[in-house]
């Protein structure tokens, strides 16, 4: 599997987990279930898509905008999940707040998936890549275990 490919599939399953969660209500257990595996999986997506995909492309000089670009609203859809995390999900705020992530996590995935990778197959090579899809699915199972722990170190600093 291409990292186009892992990185895509991801973005499906993100798609269908926050409709889920829009089908949901107030503080209901599926919210809480569907909310939660959102969370730790974007999560650990984001930081193994940027030492992966983005650190390679940055590495190109062409490159260079768009993974700087990407990784800063990254930065800011963590920012909005974080601060969802915080909220009670069963205030009409924490809807709104979700609505705003969503509305700004699809604009992402769009803008990646038919601008970045675009760019991405003209400054790296096929076979300077291969290999990145199953490294960037390596990695975001590492991330995944190390969520709790960044989140900890950060609200330290």
């Amino acid at each position: 599997m291409s990292i186009y490919d892992a990185i895509i599939a991801d973005h499906e399953n993100h798609r269908t987990l926050m409709a889920r969660i829009a089908d949901t209500t107030g503080a209901s257990e599926d919210r809480k279930a569907a909310w939660k595996e959102f969370f730790y999986d974007v999560k650990s997506h984001a930081a193994a898509e940027e030492e992966t995909f983005y650190s390679k492309l940055m590495s190109k000089t062409w490159g260079q905008d768009s993974a700087r670009h990407s990784v800063e609203e990254h930065g800011a859809l963590d920012d909005l999940m974080e601060e969802l995390n915080d909220m009670d999900m069963s205030s009409p705020g924490w809807l709104n707040k979700f609505n705003t992530l969503r509305h700004d996590y699809e604009h992402h995935m769009e803008e990646e998936e038919d601008e970045v990778f675009g760019r991405a197959r003209e400054v790296i090579s096929e076979d300077e890549i291969e290999g990145y899809g199953q490294r960037f699915r390596d990695r975001k199972a590492e991330e995944m275990t190390l969520v709790d722990k960044k989140r900890a170190d950060s609200l330290e600093d």
